[in-house]
């Protein structure tokens, strides 16, 4: 087993602080309350992650068993985690809904993850799935802690039940199989190529749990989360980034679907939340181009290079898309998948081929990602 370097500790929710924030101005009690809640929850999550140690590993070989080990907790409205037992593996469906949710969301994710990557669990070594729901009084996020999923019910007036969501328990689990491979840093580019992976495998998951083809699916993540009323599909768009929402409270989807509407922030680690729509949408393209189902060569590329050992903590996307070229072109040589993943990463204004390489002739000139500032000193 090579191991490698330890995770730097960082909080992964899957709704965005940018939003958060933007509700916790509202001038109406019963939107701004919970909002407030929620980022003061996620504020201690944040500092109890940053002074842990999070040790990460990428196995040689894949061990553990072929099922998965999960258990599910009931936080009961509290914050004390885990919570009570309620559903351990192999037991029968619950009466509680969120609880059946849980469990067929963490097994929906081992299995994606097992079938069609020959990986054991989030390590790669039949980690055990464990997972709290009723968060809190009307939290409204969802979370992994570096240890388990934790769900908050959501307020009812934007956000609701969030283990409704196959994709986004895939979402949070795959940070976590981040966390042990490429140990992407939680800040800037490297930060959004880290929300982004989350939310290719996080909408693979559902695809293949679904047993969809690309053209059948949807392509929206979190789309079961916002409450009846809200003027919007879903949390994020990866076909068409920056349509997934406009709303009079939420305000307008923010993300670019190219790097002509690359966001320089100081705010979410860099933008992390919002900028991870370029690198989803090159993943779509590639998917949509190549056609059959995404798990298939789209979603093996996209494997391949975050577990490969090659690909550093600090890649910014133009190093993030020649590590996919390269991917493409070791497993299937310098054909069709090649050629794709050269012309998606080109469509979103990101240069893909390997150095020295010449580009595909149908590609359009490529466009620099601007430099993003720097992560701050951890001294």
């Amino acid at each position: 087993m090579t191991n490698a370097p330890a995770s730097r500790p960082v909080f992964c929710s899957i709704v965005p602080p940018h939003l958060l924030d933007s509700l916790a101005r509202h001038e109406d009690p019963d939107v701004h309350l919970p909002a407030r809640y929620t980022l003061e929850l996620d504020a201690a999550h944040r500092t109890r992650r940053r002074i842990g140690a999070l040790p990460t590993a990428v196995p040689d070989t894949a061990t553990g068993p072929d099922h998965p080990v999960r258990t599910i907790y009931d936080a009961r409205h509290q914050q004390t985690l885990p919570g009570e037992k309620v559903r351990a593996e192999g037991a029968g469906p619950a009466k509680d809904q969120p609880v059946n949710h849980a469990y067929d969301g963490l097994g929906a994710t081992f299995t994606l993850y097992l079938r069609a990557y020959g990986r054991h669990s989030i390590d790669g070594r039949g980690l055990p799935l464990n997972a709290s729901v009723h968060y809190g009084q009307g939290y409204n996020n969802a979370f992994w802690d570096g240890k388990q999923m934790v769900f908050g019910d959501g307020d009812g007036r934007i956000f609701q039940d969030f283990t409704g969501s196959v994709d986004v328990i895939g979402h949070e689990l795959t940070h976590g199989v981040t966390q042990y491979t490429a140990n992407l840093e939680y800040f800037g580019q490297s930060g959004a190529l880290n929300e982004s992976v989350s939310d290719v495998f996080g909408s693979v998951i559902k695809q293949y749990a679904l047993r969809q083809t690309v053209d059948q699916a949807d392509w929206l993540i979190g789309a079961d989360v916002l409450a009846p009323g809200i003027h919007g599909t879903a949390l994020r768009s990866m076909k068409a980034p920056g349509t997934a929402y406009d709303d009079p409270t939420l305000g307008k989807d923010p993300q670019p679907a190219t790097m002509d509407g690359y966001v320089s922030t100081s705010q979410d680690n860099g933008g992390v939340h919002i900028n991870s729509g370029i690198p989803n949408h090159a993943f779509y393209l590639v998917a949509a181009a190549l056609g059959g189902h995404s798990w298939e060569r789209a979603g093996q590329i996209w494997y391949d290079t975050l577990t490969g050992g090659a690909l550093a903590s600090d890649a910014d996307f133009a190093a993030f898309a020649r590590a996919t070229a390269t991917a493409a072109q070791t497993r299937y040589g310098d054909g069709e998948e090649y050629q794709t993943v050269l012309k998606a990463w080109s469509q979103v204004g990101v240069p893909a081929a390997p150095t020295g390489t010449a580009l595909p002739r149908q590609a359009s000139p490529q466009q620099q990602a601007p430099e993003g500032a720097q992560p701050p000193s951890q001294g």
